[in-house]
């Protein structure tokens, strides 16, 4: 329970440190974007249903995702050659301007201001980045999510 009310506390500090700067008002959840991109990134090319599928997320928030993600120019679509009705939907090779700005920016104010103390949060973001390292750098190098460490013995 405690490392699930983690997770969840982290995925708001996130969407928090996410810059907004000339978005304008979005619809749809940023959270739920995230998940749509999460999904792509590790499964590749696929459709709204696919990706329905796999995340259990309404079939109307997906679309709402990918509207956003291709106005974003995060994703490109193109209707699927063997379903004409169905749209495939993949990641671009080249990251927008967006998501390059996105990757580049920090969360240290955030949790600064969650912690209301700028040592304590600089401690536990070196401690994130440790965790972050151990966790996500091999979903990100293998595309599984194996969440023993890769020095576990």
């Amino acid at each position: 329970m405690e490392l699930f009310l983690l997770g969840r506390t982290l995925m708001k500090l996130g969407e928090d440190a996410l810059p907004t700067e000339g978005l304008g008002p979005q619809p749809g959840s940023t959270r739920t974007v995230l998940i749509v991109l999460v999904d792509l990134a590790e499964h590749g090319e696929s459709s709204v249903g696919d990706i329905v599928k796999r995340t259990g997320l309404p079939q109307s928030q997906v679309s709402t995702a990918v509207a956003r993600l291709r106005e974003a120019e995060r994703v490109d679509t193109e209707p699927d050659p063997a379903d004409r009705r169905r749209t495939r939907i993949r990641l671009r090779a080249e990251p927008s301007p967006r998501a390059v700005a996105v990757a580049e920016s920090s969360i240290d104010a955030t949790i600064a201001e969650a912690l209301g103390d700028e040592n304590e949060a600089k401690a536990v973001v070196a401690s994130l980045e440790s965790l972050a390292a151990c966790l996500v750098g091999p979903i990100r190098q293998t595309g599984r999510r194996d969440h023993r460490s890769p020095n576990a013995g």
